[in-house]
C-alpha cells in the first residue's frame, strides 16, 4: 500500500471515535497493553510528559514542546485529532513523522492489528510510541485523547503529569458532573510522579489532592505559583492560562534536573507556531474582513471564545458554525451574541450534527442561514461581510479542518 491507501485503511477499517462516537470507545486498556507488549513496550524507552484536561491540553502540550526544543532537547509530540494530515499527530521538533514510517508500521503489524481488533486511536498511540523510541527522543509530550484513566496513552510512566482543567464534555463516557470527570482525568496520576494542575475549583481541588496523596505524588497548582508574565505567539485570551501551566511544568522539570533556562521558557512560549506547527487556535486567516478560525468545541472552550470575540472590534459579527452530534448545541448557540448573523452547516464526518437537526436545535430568535456544507457557508459569509466585519469559524475541530 502507498501512503494514501494506508491512511484509507486506517480510517475505514478500524473503530474510530471521531466517526462512531461512544461505540468506538473501549473501557479498558487491554488492547493497548497487549499491542505495546507485542512491539516490545516502546513507551518505556523514552522520557515523557502526560497531558490531560477538558480544554487547553493541545495548546499546553505544544507550548511545553516548544520550550524543550528551545532548550536543545529532541522533543516528540503526540496530540489528537489532526486537522489536515494524519501525521500531524506525531512530530519530532515540529516535523511530522515520515510517510514511509506510517506505511511500514501498518504493513508490518496489520495482521496483529486485525486479529486483536485494535481501534484507530490505539494504533495511532502505539505507532507514536514506536516512532519516538526508534528516533530516540529526549522527551515526548503525550496528550490524552479522551479522559485519562482509561485513555490508551495511560500506560506511560511520565516525568510529569498535567491536568489543564475540568469542564463538562464527553459526559456520556466520562460522567455527567464535574467531580466524576475530575476523577477520570486524575486517573493519569502515577506513583511518586509530580503532577501540575493548570486550573482548579472548589469541586476539583479536593479530588486532585486526594488522588495525589494516594499516589504519593508531589502536586503543584499553577495558579498558585509565582511566575513572571511572559507572552506567547498563540493568540487568544485563553492562552494566558495555558502559558502559565506550561511555564509551571518547565520549572518542575528544571527542579528534576532538566536544563531549562528562563530564556528557553520565554523563547519557547513566543515561538510555539514556528517550533511545533500548531494551527487552529484563534488562527487569523484574513484581515479585511477579519476572519478567525478556532477549534473550541465545548461549552467551556466556547465561553473563552465569547470573551475573545467581545474584546475584538468589528461592525457586524458573522458566525460560520458546525457541530458534531454529542454536543449541547442549543446551549452553545445561546452563548453567542444574538445580533450576529449565523451561517450554520455540518462538517464532513459521520458524527456530524446534520443541518436538519440543527434547524430543530437552533434558538428561534437568531438570524440564521443554513447551508449544505461548510464551504458554501463561509463563501456566503465572505460575500456579505464588509471590510470592517468579523467572521468567526468554529464549533468543531472538523469545521476548522475543512477551512484551513
Amino acid at each position: 500500500m502507498n501512503y494514501n491507501q494506508t491512511i484509507h485503511w486506517l480510517f475505514e477499517r478500524l473503530p474510530m471515535y471521531q466517526r462512531q462516537g461512544k461505540a468506538a470507545y473501549k473501557a479498558n486498556l487491554d488492547n493497548i497493553i497487549n499491542f505495546c507488549a507485542y512491539l516490545g513496550n516502546p513507551q518505556d524507552q523514552f522520557k515523557s510528559i502526560h497531558v490531560a484536561g477538558t480544554n487547553g491540553k493541545g495548546s499546553t502540550s505544544h507550548m511545553i514542546a516548544s520550550i524543550l526544543q528551545e532548550a536543545g532537547y529532541k522533543t516528540g509530540l503526540h496530540t489528537s485529532p489532526h486537522l489536515k494530515d494524519f501525521r500531524e499527530r506525531t512530530r519530532i521538533n515540529g516535523t511530522m513523522m515520515e510517510e514511509t514510517f506510517v506505511i511500514e508500521f501498518i504493513e508490518k503489524h496489520k495482521a496483529f492489528i486485525e486479529n486483536l481488533s485494535v481501534s484507530f486511536f490505539e494504533v495511532t498511540v502505539a505507532m507514536a510510541f514506536e516512532y519516538f523510541a526508534t528516533q530516540q527522543v529526549d522527551m515526548a509530550i503525550i496528550e490524552t485523547g479522551l479522559g485519562g484513566r482509561l485513555d490508551s496513552t495511560n500506560i506511560i510512566h511520565p516525568e510529569v503529569s498535567i491536568i489543564t482543567n475540568i469542564g463538562l464534555d464527553h459526559t456520556a463516557i466520562l460522567g455527567d458532573d464535574i467531580p466524576a470527570i475530575a476523577k477520570e482525568k486524575a486517573g493519569i496520576m502515577k506513583e511518586h510522579t509530580a503532577v501540575v494542575i493548570g486550573e482548579s475549583t472548589i469541586q476539583t481541588k479536593p479530588i486532585f489532592l486526594a488522588f495525589a496523596k494516594n499516589k504519593h505524588a508531589p502536586i503543584y497548582f499553577a495558579e498558585e505559583m509565582t511566575l513572571p508574565t511572559y507572552t506567547t505567539d498563540l493568540k487568544g485570551i485563553y492562552q494566558a492560562k495555558n502559558a502559565i501551566t506550561a511555564q509551571s511544568t518547565a520549572r518542575v522539570l528544571k527542579n528534576k534536573g532538566w536544563e531549562i533556562s528562563e530564556t528557553h521558557i520565554q523563547d519557547g512560549l513566543n515561538h510555539v507556531v514556528a517550533n511545533t506547527g500548531l494551527r487552529g487556535r484563534w488562527e487569523v486567516l484574513q484581515s479585511k474582513p477579519f476572519i478567525v478560525a478556532d477549534t473550541a468545541h465545548n461549552a467551556e472552550g466556547i465561553k473563552q471564545i465569547i470573551q475573545q470575540i467581545k474584546s475584538t472590534p468589528y461592525n457586524q459579527l458573522h458566525l460560520v458554525l458546525g457541530f458534531v452530534n454529542d454536543k449541547d448545541v442549543s446551549s452553545i448557540l445561546k452563548m453567542f451574541p444574538k445580533d450576529a448573523i449565523y451561517y450554520l452547516s455540518e462538517p464532513k464526518v459521520p458524527r456530524k450534527l446534520s443541518v436538519e437537526d440543527l434547524k430543530i436545535l437552533t434558538p428561534p430568535d437568531l438570524i440564521v442561514h443554513y447551508f449544505d456544507n461548510i464551504e458554501n457557508a463561509l463563501s456566503q459569509a465572505k460575500k456579505v461581510a464588509r471590510a470592517d466585519d468579523f467572521i468567526y469559524i468554529g464549533g468543531s475541530t472538523f469545521v476548522v479542518a475543512e477551512v484551513i
